[in-house]
């Protein structure tokens, strides 16, 4: 089958050297062609991530093989095919998580990584749920085992991961309380879903999720902050409860006793996503497709978009993440 033709070159962010958000520049890079089982999307937004922000400062390096360019989840059109692509044909509107190469007008990725875009979600929109969807569901479902019934603890609940997991997890049947810094992401984690929301500026949230479980703790936590949060953690759980760290953003090295950890046989693990290969992703895109996609398309969880920044003006779209005032994703639109 004759392939469209393509543009030569693109535009593209790029990161200049480590550094603060104006290290962001926008350059022109070769399109990308399609190698076996991949195809190229003609990107019309990309979702801005924290691990964007740790790449940008040199701490996250991209995994052997990806591109160097920031950007972990597209949507857009499929413009054309590799060899052996079965999935997909061209003009597909589709959503990936890639593990690079998102904050450009073209993007490639494995076939297996690729969902459908929701009929009722727009494509710019369609760019806020893989990176989030995909990181709840093994995270939460799979590796903390969260059933319904159970007691969930979400932190940064205002967070993109935050606002989908609540209402995910709202609409499966369990309990949720997420911690947010302000009243204002409080009553917004509140209105998606979270039968208590706990601003952790005025309040323990140890505390709190005692009072709300009669004593007995939270079931699963997720955690993305790390710091005195670890151990304060450990006090909040139900006992064989199930805690998943995904970040450290207020530090990995921390002074823990782990006897709690013993007597009440929790549970502790991490992981991240970007790293995985291309058949592990592959198992967990299709466990989405058959879990969580029907909710979205059914209208049940919906993407929370904070904010949408043209391309070019990746800068301001990691300022505004960087001064965690957002609700939701912060997306890069196409020009």
């Amino acid at each position: 089958m004759s392939q469209p033709a393509l543009p030569e070159s693109m535009t593209a962010v790029e990161i200049a050297k480590p550094g603060g958000p104006e290290v962001l520049v926008p350059g022109t890079r070769p399109v990308p062609r399609p190698g076996e089982g991949e195809i190229l999307i003609a990107v019309e937004a990309a979702g801005v991530n924290r691990p964007d922000v740790l790449q940008r400062k040199g701490g996250y390096p991209p995994p052997p093989g990806a591109s160097d360019i920031p950007g972990l989840e597209v949507a857009g059109r499929v413009a054309a095919l590799g060899p052996g692509v079965e999935r997909w044909s061209v003009g597909d509107s589709v959503t990936a998580l890639v593990a690079g190469g998102g904050y450009a007008a073209y993007a490639t990725v494995h076939e297996g990584s690729v969902l459908p875009r929701p009929a009722n979600v727009s494509l710019v929109e369609a760019a806020a749920l893989p990176e989030t969807v995909l990181t709840v569901w093994t995270n939460v479902f799979e590796d903390g085992q969260l059933r319904p019934g159970e007691t969930l603890l979400v932190h940064g609940g205002s967070s993109g991961i935050g606002t989908t997991l609540i209402q995910l997890a709202a609409t499966l049947g369990v309990k949720v309380l997420a911690t947010a810094g302000s009243a204002n992401k409080c009553k917004a984690c509140e209105e998606l879903g979270a039968a208590r929301a706990i601003n952790y500026r005025e309040e323990d949230f140890v505390e709190v999720v005692k009072e709300e479980t009669g004593g007995k703790g939270a079931d699963v936590i997720l955690d993305m902050v790390g710091g005195d949060y670890v151990a304060r953690n450990i006090q909040a759980a139900a006992r064989m409860g199930r805690i998943v760290n995904i970040a450290y953003m207020s530090g990995s090295k921390v002074e823990v006793d782990l006897l709690p950890v013993m007597l009440k046989r929790l549970t502790l693990r991490g992981s991240t996503l970007r790293a995985r290969d291309l058949n592990e992703k592959a198992r967990l895109t299709a466990e989405v497709r058959l879990h969580a996609w029907p909710l979205v398309e059914q209208g049940r969880v919906r993407p929370v978009v904070d904010t949408t920044f043209p391309l070019k003006d990746a800068a301001r779209a990691h300022e505004r993440m960087e001064g965690s005032g957002h609700i939701g994703k912060i997306l890069l639109t196409m020009d």
